[in-house]
């Protein structure tokens, strides 16, 4: 998953993650724990979904329009002075589309392994899912693609790792999608993130970078 990790080890994503930390009243390492496993999920939500035409379209009208990166070129002023309520029903819109029947379930699994309640989990995810939005719409955009055909490598790209490393990724984040309520497979997803083979490359790395520490 070095992809998103690597977003949210830039200065970016420590700014996204200190936003999202103030604005949901959650402390900022649970908020980075839950962002490192809840963000590669979202992606392979998307990523499931655009094997129809219908997701695909979807995903590709939203980064053509909305979606398409402008919200990262403002972080502060989206942060500052707390969140916008538009914002939040975006990122509730989005995860309702995305996650679906799986959302309760996933939140579940994300609270259990992270320590964060289900409440907390879901006011991070809300917060942050226009954001990673903002992040596809912009590799989109840095990597002119043009058809709903090219989602998914654009998608695979963020999740990072080669393709062998993305189908077994994308298998293990789709089976969490249909576990109906068996939040055990989170220790599978969370061990792609936590136990990465580079030292830096896993959660434990993310965290000392930001704060410092090993």
């Amino acid at each position: 998953m070095s992809g998103i990790l690597d977003l949210l080890n830039s200065d970016m994503g420590r700014q996204i993650i200190g936003g999202v930390s103030n604005e949901t009243q959650q402390p900022a390492d649970k908020t980075a724990s839950v962002l490192a496993m809840g963000l590669p999920i979202l992606l392979g939500a998307m990523k499931k979904n655009t094997n129809s035409s219908e997701g695909a379209a979807g995903l590709m009208n939203a980064l053509n329009s909305k979606h398409d990166g402008s919200i990262l070129s403002n972080l502060s002023g989206l942060f500052n002075g707390g969140v916008n309520e538009e914002v939040k029903q975006d990122g509730l819109g989005i995860l309702g589309h995305v996650l679906g029947g799986s959302q309760n379930n996933v939140v579940s699994a994300l609270s259990n392994k992270s320590g964060v309640d289900t409440n907390g989990v879901m006011q991070i995810l809300q917060v942050a899912a226009p954001i990673l939005l903002g992040m596809l719409g912009q590799k989109k955009k840095e990597q002119n693609v043009q058809s709903e055909s090219g989602l998914g490598d654009l998608l695979g790209g963020l999740m990072g790792g080669g393709k062998k490393t993305q189908r077994k990724q994308q298998s293990l984040i789709e089976s969490l999608l249909d576990s109906d309520g068996d939040g055990s497979i989170i220790d599978d997803v969370a061990g792609m993130v936590l136990g990465g083979g580079k030292k830096k490359s896993g959660l434990g790395g993310l965290l000392g970078g930001m704060f410092g520490g090993r």
